[in-house]
């Protein structure tokens, strides 16, 4: 009797017929946002070769794909965490090469957007043969861990967001800081949330009635909002690091060189020194006050006379440091600027230990802590609306964010333990 078997392989040994049906499994198939998956094939032939196909749609309604063909092993299984691709949006050995990898469906589109709300993304997958779909799979990358509770702040003039890891014991706080896109960082302060970590997102200017411009932000502000999280019985007060990214990779060197409270600092994509107000025509030329008075910066172009005066004090922090930048950094220098600030601790005997993490292919999103389409084109900056090249190549920001990672969560673990 002949029986019509759709997608199954059969191997004949002799007189001895094997039927194998083909399968596409991604393990796990749900992940915080910052961790890999395996995705595996089986039941193929042995050395046969076939494609592995991926998609999503992102927060902004657009389709991103990607596709890698792969040779099977002498036991008819592909591996993407051990078998490089043999050709297609990658070529190597990466366990989530066919996310980071994945391309938009028009270069019109200048990056990848998250889904809104902090909503999970999906992500499908097909084992295909000869245009065929023989298996398929989903991924779903979650941004909150569960049980992770999101506290508005909305105290005298501080805004923004705290989210909260779930258990009743104190949690170490970390104040997160965004750059110049203004609002608040809600989706890095809900990954160190979902590691455990008691975060704020704290908008300093372009949210709700807060400035509309990166100008004379008074730097008694973050003052406060560290104070805040030191009332809350959810934070333990004697541990709390700050972690910043681009003009808030700046101002977090900067505040850890003012605030005692601060213990440790992460800075991304940083700056050595103090830059002017951004982004557009801003009422005043300076960023940042101290006690009512602007505090110097070095103009993007030409000199200033005060301009010396505008170096960040990184040696009275009172704590360990971890840098983070991209030698490909399309916005700013960000690795000699990051090596600027390692060479100021060395030459002040600088107490505390320093690590600067410099990925030679990575852009200004060196480090991003989630595992996501990585291709940029031209961006616009969102207050000013000029165009801006991020830099760096897919893979180099991919690799960047994959070694980053771990690092930043275990140099937090060692500085900031919990209980």
């Amino acid at each position: 009797m002949k029986r019509m078997l759709s997608f199954a392989a059969c191997i004949c040994l002799g007189e001895v017929s094997v039927l194998r049906a083909q399968a596409l499994q991604v393990d796990p198939n749900r992940v915080i946002a910052d961790q890999s998956a395996v995705i595996r094939a089986t039941g193929l032939q042995p050395n046969e070769r076939v494609t592995i196909g991926a998609s999503l749609v992102d927060g902004a309604g657009d389709t991103w794909t990607s596709h890698a063909d792969f040779a099977a092993d002498a036991q008819g299984n592909i591996d993407c965490s051990r078998q490089a691709a043999v050709a297609g949006s990658y070529k190597e050995v990466s366990a989530m090469g066919l996310v980071w990898s994945m391309m938009p469906g028009s270069r019109k589109e200048g990056r990848y957007q998250p889904p809104k709300g902090y909503a999970s993304q999906i992500i499908e997958f097909q084992l295909i043969r000869k245009g065929a779909t023989l298996s398929s799979a989903r991924l779903e990358q979650v941004a909150l861990a569960e049980g992770v509770q999101r506290v508005p702040l909305h105290d005298g003039d501080l805004r923004g967001m705290l989210f909260l890891p779930p258990g009743s014991q104190r949690h170490p706080g970390v104040l997160v800081l965004g750059g110049s896109e203004g609002g608040y960082p809600g989706r890095r302060a809900a990954w160190l949330a979902s590691r455990g970590y008691a975060a704020l997102a704290l908008a300093y200017f372009h949210f709700e009635d807060l400035p509309e411009m990166l100008a004379a932000v008074p730097l008694e502000y973050f003052g406060r909002a560290l104070a805040w999280m030191a009332q809350r019985p959810e934070i333990s007060a004697e541990r709390v690091a700050v972690l910043g990214t681009s003009r808030g990779g700046e101002l977090a060197l900067q505040l850890g060189s003012m605030y005692p409270r601060i213990g440790a600092v992460v800075a991304y994509v940083p700056s050595n020194v103090r830059y002017p107000a951004c982004c557009g025509f801003t009422p005043v030329p300076y960023a940042w006050t101290w006690q009512g008075r602007p505090l110097a910066f070095r103009p993007f172009r030409g000199l200033a006379p005060d301009a010396a005066l505008a170096d960040i004090e990184v040696e009275n922090t009172r704590g360990p440091l971890l840098l983070i930048s991209g030698e490909a950094d399309g916005v700013w220098p960000s690795s000699s600027m990051a090596d600027s600030v390692v060479s100021r601790l060395q030459r002040h005997h600088f107490a505390y230990s320093v690590e600067h993490l410099k990925y030679p292919h990575a852009g200004h999103g060196a480090g991003r802590p989630e595992i996501v389409p990585s291709w940029q084109g031209t961006v616009q900056q969102p207050i000013s609306g000029r165009d801006m090249d991020p830099g760096g190549s897919p893979k180099g920001n991919a690799e960047s964010s994959l070694d980053a990672i771990p690092k930043v969560l275990e140099f937090l673990r060692q500085n900031l333990p919990q209980q």
